[in-house]
């Protein structure tokens, strides 16, 4: 009975800890992006249905723990990306645009190979400059509002010294504690606004919405989420479909987007959970558990509702803070690989700076920017000096090949080397590995 039990509850685990540990950072990227609180609890609800349903049938048909879960990393995008012209209808046709280019990687190699061949400093250095934002609220939350925010922060270490997985969803408890405490008329929770909330917006298109959030959309989700996503499957001995994940999770996110949804993708701390020895100690049964952690999101997507009207309830630099301590590990994995090669390094240091300073030029918001800077100082700088195009096989892959252990919905450093952006047959292996060290990672 434990054995089939074990991977139901290893699911049900995932579910519940990718969820409560990023879904504030998900929140704070539509409501940047122009989302109204009801437009965001309905992006909330499309991401979590259509991540479940994705990594339902992708565990069903190849029987390999394949998770899915939202871009925590490309929802921090939309914290550092601001407002874009046109509004929110030109954001949800950004989030289309994203979406179809996933697919497009499903469909031809190539274009995933390409996203591989970002050099590992500049895709690291891009993932840091977004996340800097939201890893500063913390300490602007412990100024402007210590009383609450001194006991979230203080949670978060504790438990991160001794329950790491936990330490997030423990933050935000302590933080609704401190929000219902403080805030009047908490307790009225049977209002309108406590429901779920489905809400279509057409989508609109501009030249500075598609190159200023969907590429930078597009591009963060491939090289922070779904590589290495697949480089932790690898890393527990199954050769999954990369080809048929794309696929799957590219039209997962083309449906969520007229409802908000950003971005849909593959999980690597929701995988690491799932496809390791405590989901089950035969690999061929562990599929149970991300098919579980789907149906589990699916149905956490119904709170959509009561965590935007928390969220609405709550200082915004509270919330804020929340999602920043659960980045702070992603951050610390950027860094390191923005920083890891000498030659690279002032090209690293320009894509970080550029992309942080959160400039807007002709529309576009910084993430652009600060890849096309340190593109082109990584290219004068190696041809005055005689060496390698910056696509050499030494960068190419997008980054780290270790992805996250079981902390929290953390999203992710850029991906392995090792794990190529190429169809792999769908079979599971049949050697256990041994565990790999894993650092944060995405939810």
């Amino acid at each position: 009975m434990a054995g089939r039990t074990q991977p139901l509850v290893a699911g049900v685990v995932t579910a519940l800890v990718g969820f409560a540990s990023s879904f504030t950072v998900v929140l704070a990227g539509l409501r940047a992006a122009g989302a109204t609180d009801a437009q965001a609890a309905s992006g909330l609800l499309a991401l979590c249905v259509t991540s479940g349903l994705a990594a339902a049938w992708l565990g069903l048909r190849y029987r390999i723990p394949m998770s899915v879960a939202w871009s925590t990393p490309g929802a921090a995008l939309l914290v550092a990306t601001g407002p874009i012209p046109g509004g929110w209808p030109a954001a949800v046709g950004a989030f289309l645009v994203s979406g179809a280019l996933i697919v497009a990687a499903g469909l031809f190699p190539a274009l995933s190979r390409a996203v591989a061949a970002i050099p590992r400093p500049i895709a690291g250095a891009m993932l840091a400059g977004v996340l800097l934002p939201l890893c500063t609220a913390p300490v602007r939350a412990l100024v402007e509002v210590p009383a609450l925010a001194a006991p979230v922060v203080l949670t978060w270490l504790l438990l991160h010294r001794y329950a790491r997985r936990w330490a997030v969803p423990a933050a935000l408890a302590v933080a609704v504690v401190a929000i219902a405490l403080t805030t009047p008329g908490t307790g009225a929770a049977g209002g309108p606004g406590f429901r779920p909330v489905f809400e279509l917006t057409a989508p609109a298109w501009t030249v500075s919405a598609v190159v200023g959030l969907a590429l930078p959309l597009f591009l963060v989700t491939m090289a922070a989420q779904n590589v290495p996503g697949m480089a932790v499957l690898v890393g527990y001995g199954y050769r999954p479909p990369f080809g048929a994940g794309l696929r799957a999770t590219g039209l997962a996110s083309l449906a969520a987007a007229p409802a908000g949804g950003h971005a849909v993708n593959l999980a690597a701390i929701s995988a690491a959970l799932a496809a390791g020895p405590d989901a089950h100690p035969d690999p061929d049964r562990r599929w149970i558990a991300s098919v579980t952690a789907g149906t589990g999101l699916a149905l956490l997507g119904l709170g959509a509702g009561v965590a935007t009207a928390l969220v609405a309830l709550s200082p915004p630099v509270l919330i804020e803070a929340v999602a920043g301590l659960a980045l702070l590990g992603a951050l610390a994995t950027a860094v390191s690989s923005a920083v890891a090669e000498a030659d690279s390094r002032e090209a690293a240091v320009v894509t970080f700076v550029v992309t942080a300073s959160g400039v807007t030029l002709l529309g576009v918001g910084g993430a652009f920017w600060g890849l096309l800077a340190g593109w082109l100082m990584l290219l004068l700088f190696r041809r005055r000096s005689g060496g390698p195009e910056p696509a050499s096989d030494r960068a190419a892959g997008p980054a780290s090949g270790r992805a996250a252990g079981p902390a929290s919905g953390q999203a992710a450093g850029p991906a392995s080397d090792r794990a190529e952006p190429v169809e792999l047959p769908p079979q599971a292996g049949h050697r256990e590995p041994a565990q790999p060290s894993f650092g944060p990672g995405p939810t």
